[in-house]
């Protein structure tokens, strides 16, 4: 796991970003999924670093990066912390609501992105109708009203699994993994907080802007919400494509870093 001695902060008016920056090369962002944090790409991170630079931030309100305490867009803090590093452009990787922050970034901020990565979500406006996966959120939303951390938790974990596997399916070192950054975002909210969020408007119908090539990287046992966004993520834009990593779910990076790095090290090296 990341040493705390390799974060970096971007001080912001409303407090500081945290994020990791390795390796030299064309610049890489992963951005994490939601009440995750910097340490989920680790295996990434040691893959890829070998010929990028490959920058992690810690999303605000997520792992060591501050709460929000006015209104912000998540893309326009990604603009901010590429500037701040003197980065022209950037290939983004993001997973479920990273994957979001990238469609994002590269609707509202489109010279800063060369190209995109999008694995487990279509945008920033998620759909979900899947009756397993409105049923996670419901049990998710009523710990969170009732300020049940565990029983969030618990709801939160059914995604590394997803639909068709048991927690008994999946190595328990990635549900330990996931505990904790997800243990460590939640604590430092409390009941009740407004979410400060800025949403980015008419992402779907947007996509057809974005002139970059994007894969959209699917787990193969991940719900049929993520499959479906996925795939119209990729009919949305001009230049996409998907590619799936079987006996995944939600988190094919953490399941099978190795197929994933290697999906990854292909797509950068056709750019």
């Amino acid at each position: 796991m990341t040493a705390a001695a390799d974060l970096r902060f971007l001080t912001t008016p409303d407090g500081d970003l945290a994020y990791r920056d390795t390796g030299s090369g064309p610049a890489l962002v992963l951005l994490h999924g939601g009440f995750l944090d910097h340490r989920m790409w680790d295996d990434q991170v040691s893959a890829l670093a070998a010929t990028h630079r490959v920058v992690v931030p810690d999303a605000r309100g997520h792992g060591a990066s501050a709460n929000a305490t006015r209104p912000f867009r998540p893309a326009d803090d990604v603009a901010a912390l590429l500037g701040h590093l003197g980065i022209d452009s950037a290939v983004l990787v993001g997973l479920s609501m990273g994957g979001g922050v990238a469609v994002d970034t590269a609707l509202e901020h489109p010279g800063l992105v060369r190209a995109l990565i999008v694995s487990g979500a279509g945008t920033s406006e998620p759909d979900f109708q899947d009756p397993w996966t409105t049923s996670v959120l419901a049990d998710w939303n009523r710990a969170l009203a009732a300020g049940d951390v565990d029983a969030w938790v618990e709801a939160f974990l059914r995604f590394v699994p997803g639909p068709h596997r048991r927690a008994d399916d999946v190595d328990p070192a990635l549900l330990r993994r996931q505990r904790d950054m997800a243990l460590g975002t939640i604590r430092k909210h409390t009941a009740g907080e407004p979410d400060h969020r800025i949403p980015v408007p008419d992402t779907w119908e947007r996509l057809a802007g974005i002139g970059v090539p994007v894969l959209a990287v699917r787990g193969g046992v991940d719900s049929e919400d993520h499959l479906r966004m996925a795939d119209r993520l990729v009919r949305g834009v001009p230049h996409g494509r998907t590619v799936t990593v079987e006996d995944t779910a939600h988190y094919p990076n953490m399941e099978r870093p190795d197929v994933f790095n290697a999906l990854v090290a292909g797509f950068l090296a056709a750019l």
